[in-house]
């Protein structure tokens, strides 16, 4: 594994690493993908692979299913170790950069006709349902690591909802089933069990094509316990929703505080004694799940002041976080995860619809002529473009 190639390659090319025969490399490479170490696709007639990345990827792949080629149980305990114990990978996946690997989704039940009318596709979990060629359903790694750690999830929330979408989905189905392959109205049934359960939705950080929606619970999943303990620091990108609470309505039961999974609700006596949730917007995910569960309706969601920037894809996701590390040379030239003049080209296509601060880090790191002339030669046509408007 530790000599394959970053980006996507063929038999042929893990033969000539491994310095055997096609025959030989492809059954390794079937043993890996059973082991959901490798994704496999096929393109105009070639299989490819690719190794998916630590998180959301193979840690998440190993327990999404029961099996018995590994001790699960001993897996769990070092995975809670790494993963809710110790913080430095944790502080490094969710807090190393401003773009971030996550997004939160609304809860679309909760939402008000005014606001559907004005929420956009990609922030809609039943579009990527509707979107997606293949859907896969799988275990929720989280609660079944803190199972088997001796951590049962605290409100005994369903397992069997995480949600992988297009190639992803159909190589885990088709290899060391971590997966199955269930229809779109079943992945609407998931969703639907999932707003029942009090469950945050949570998928891939990009507007097309995410390749994963967990349904997580505050007391097993990382990202959310990464929320509890390192606020008002957001590990995850929130929804463009925010609630409010109608003084005029709300009794001051607290069932919204109650089942807030990141606790950014609490109960406070306001000027007469009575008690009354208070919402730390710092906090706030924008799930809805408050809203869901008010038995008076006096939660609304409303649509933030600020708007959410959401990457295209996770090619443009990538690129936005090597930047932000100041790793976009890494990420170029010693992983070779850009080598051919196609990939070239869209890396660069990404760098110009850049803001102009993240275009010069870009630069900067880079230390490329040629993207130099290319930022220059943008910003030549958007002083023309001015004076002539």
């Amino acid at each position: 594994m530790a000599v394959l190639p970053v980006r996507p390659f063929t038999i042929k090319r893990a033969a000539r690493i491994w310095n055997t025969t096609e025959a030989k490399a492809e059954k390794v490479l079937d043993q890996l993908c059973e082991k959901a170490l490798l994704v496999d696709s096929e393109h105009n007639g070639v299989r490819k692979f690719v190794i998916p990345p630590p998180m959301a990827g193979f840690i998440e792949f190993a327990l999404m299913r029961t099996r018995g080629d590994i001790d699960q149980k001993y897996l769990s305990e070092l995975y809670y170790q790494y993963m809710n114990v110790e913080e430095d990978f944790v502080k490094d996946l969710f807090f190393a950069t401003e773009t971030k690997l996550g997004r939160v989704f609304v809860q679309e039940p909760v939402l008000t006709n005014e606001h559907m009318n004005h929420i956009l596709d990609f922030e809609r979990a039943t579009h990527i349902v509707d979107e997606a060629q293949y859907i896969g359903l799988g275990l929720c790694y989280c609660r079944h690591k803190a199972h088997h750690a001796g951590h049962p999830c605290e409100i005994n929330a369903p397992w069997d909802v995480c949600l992988t979408f297009g190639n992803v989905a159909r190589s885990l189905a088709e290899h060391g089933k971590h997966a199955r392959r269930i229809s779109k109205s079943e992945a609407r049934e998931v969703l639907a069990r999932s707003y029942e359960a009090n469950l945050v939705q949570i998928g891939e950080n990009v507007r097309e094509n995410p390749a994963f929606i967990c349904n997580c619970c505050g007391c097993c999943c990382e990202a959310l316990q990464a929320a509890r303990r390192f606020a008002p620091m957001q590990p995850v990108e929130t929804t463009g929703f925010v609630p409010c609470i109608s003084g005029e309505t709300c009794v001051g039961c607290g069932a919204c505080a109650r089942v807030c999974p990141v606790l950014a609700v609490t109960m406070e006596a306001d000027e007469n004694g009575r008690k009354r949730p208070v919402i730390n917007r710092e906090i706030c995910l924008g799930c809805g799940i408050c809203a869901r569960n008010c038995p008076v309706k006096a939660v609304m969601l409303e649509r933030r002041p600020v708007q959410i920037i959401t990457p295209v894809n996770s090619t443009h996701r990538f690129i936005l976080q090597a930047i932000e590390k100041g790793t976009l040379q890494n990420l170029v030239f010693d992983n070779e995860a850009f080598a051919s003049h196609r990939a070239m080209a869209a890396l660069f296509s990404v760098i110009l619809k850049l803001p102009p601060v993240k275009q010069a880090l870009a630069s900067r790191q880079f230390k490329s002529v040629y993207l130099d002339k290319l930022l220059s030669s943008q910003k030549k046509k958007h002083q023309e473009a001015g004076r002539f408007i």
